[in-house]
């Protein structure tokens, strides 16, 4: 099912609320650089699942973890204030993994790039092992 105009409304208000929150008013020293990347809301409105990036190592992602599941709750109440929904949606706070998985595939394109280079560079100088016409013509009939 494709996501309702309304749903794709409230979850773009929610990301500015929740970003603008996390900016703002989290004081919880674990809390690295995060940055809301998108907001995905269910069909009924009841759940908003959050994707976020932490710059920095694994332990800053922990703590990142950490700090944003202590502050949901206050994060939920902003949320429902802010929008005036009749019933104020959950927040699931979700790793998003694309920038690691963006660097995996450019790593890959890399590596493509180099292997076609040394064929490239094995190629050079190279001939067919055949005929240099391989495909059979047919002979034009005497016309005696």
């Amino acid at each position: 099912m494709a996501d309702s105009p309304r749903s794709r409304r409230l979850a773009g208000r929610i990301k500015q609320i929740v970003a603008s929150y996390i900016e703002s008013q989290i004081k919880d020293p674990r809390l690295g650089m995060v940055t809301v990347t998108d907001v995905r809301m269910t069909g009924d409105l009841h759940d908003a699942t959050i994707f976020y990036t932490v710059f920095g190592d694994s332990v800053e992602r922990a703590d990142s973890v950490a700090a944003l599941e202590t502050a949901r709750g206050l994060m939920r109440t902003e949320v429902g204030r802010q929008t005036g929904v009749k019933f104020t949606p959950t927040l699931t706070f979700v790793l998003d993994e694309i920038p690691e998985t963006a660097k995996h595939i450019t790593d890959l394109l890399e590596a493509a790039r180099l292997a076609d280079a040394e064929v490239i560079k094995a190629r050079q100088g190279a001939q067919y092992a055949g005929e240099p016409d391989p495909y059979r013509r047919d002979e034009p009939a005497d016309e005696d």
